[in-house]
């Protein structure tokens, strides 16, 4: 696979720096029941690296002590974590906001009958991976039989309450690209998904988010390969806006990788661009408590890829900014 941090760290994209921290964003490991071309943490069915208990509990304790009031819950799969239920029920008894970033087909899976079940016992907030509401798009992207298992999963979901207003249960749906292109208007879109698949196949959700495809692991390479690397560059660079910055998600969220180590958001994770803070770098988040988990003002760590971010729209774990 290309590497593509060499050809990003070189930019002229503005500094920032930190507002108040509001979202603690836990990768739990990189195992996924899926392969998908967009993945931009590259996960996958053979990916071993996983959340230990030990860096579980210290995700607990920063809960505890800090003004963290979402945790944010990413993979892979997360739910493949052997201490997700755990995690989540540990949070929500806290009285912290959950989200699970589920693929949906993961409530097919052996051993996940119940999954659905417990996310909507424990109040979790479901975002779900949906590409398309097309099958073919969908089996093209994320592989054959992916749709038809997507829309079971949505369906049970919908039984259990997610997507009615009226109990509370929030699911919300997620977009990307085919390709190298800028996702369309978020309003327009969400509106056409919920025709669509309301009118096929009887499902409801609350939200729809579009995500940018951000020029890094698994699509940065095949950018690369392509030769479509410094073209798709162009376009997020052309497509700036300045307003988005006000609001792009690095501002208020940090984001802790399967070992406990801190960075400023997920793509910097995957680039391996640390958060740096009272001068450690890398800083572990047991680190991070001992130094104190005040960030405003921290200054974060910015490279090409954040044109993806402040591109038209805009794009963040919350879908467009404007």
């Amino acid at each position: 696979m290309h590497a593509t941090l060499p050809l990003l760290q070189a930019t002229d994209f503005p500094a920032l720096r930190r507002k108040h921290l509001e979202t603690l964003q836990v990768n739990l490991g990189y195992r996924c029941n899926q392969q998908c071309v967009h993945c931009h943490v590259s996960a996958g069915p053979k990916r071993k690296e996983v959340m230990v208990r030990e860096t579980i509990e210290q995700v607990v304790a920063f809960l505890q002590i800090s003004s963290v009031t979402a945790l944010d819950l990413t993979g892979g799969a997360p739910e493949l974590n052997p201490h997700f239920r755990d995690l989540v029920t540990r949070a929500r008894s806290l009285g912290v906001r959950v989200i699970d970033r589920c693929n949906l087909t993961i409530l097919e899976e052996p051993g996940q009958e119940d999954l659905g079940e417990f996310l909507a016992a424990q109040g979790v907030e479901v975002v779900a991976s949906l590409p398309c509401y097309l099958e073919e798009n969908v089996n093209r992207q994320r592989g054959r039989g992916v749709f038809e298992t997507s829309i079971q999963a949505l369906q049970k979901l919908n039984r259990l309450g997610y997507g009615d207003k009226a109990s509370g249960l929030v699911l919300n749906l997620v977009y990307n690209p085919q390709g190298a292109t800028l996702p369309p208007p978020q309003k327009g879109l969400e509106a056409e998904y919920k025709h669509q698949l309301c009118e096929r196949y009887g499902i409801v959700f609350n939200h729809l988010f579009s995500l940018t495809n951000m020029p890094i692991q698994r699509f940065g390479s095949m950018l690369v390969s392509k030769g479509l690397f410094r073209k798709y560059m162009a376009l997020l660079r052309e497509a700036y806006q300045v307003e988005n910055l006000e609001s792009v998600m690095c501002r208020n969220l940090i984001s802790v990788d399967w070992q406990g180590y801190v960075y400023d958001c997920d793509f910097n994770q995957m680039l391996g661009l640390p958060l740096v803070y009272a001068g450690k770098s890398p800083i572990h988040l047991s680190q991070l408590m001992e130094s104190g988990t005040n960030l405003e003002g921290n200054p974060i760590a910015v490279a090409d890829h954040c044109y993806g971010c402040s591109a038209g729209q805009g794009s963040s774990c919350g879908g467009a900014l404007s």
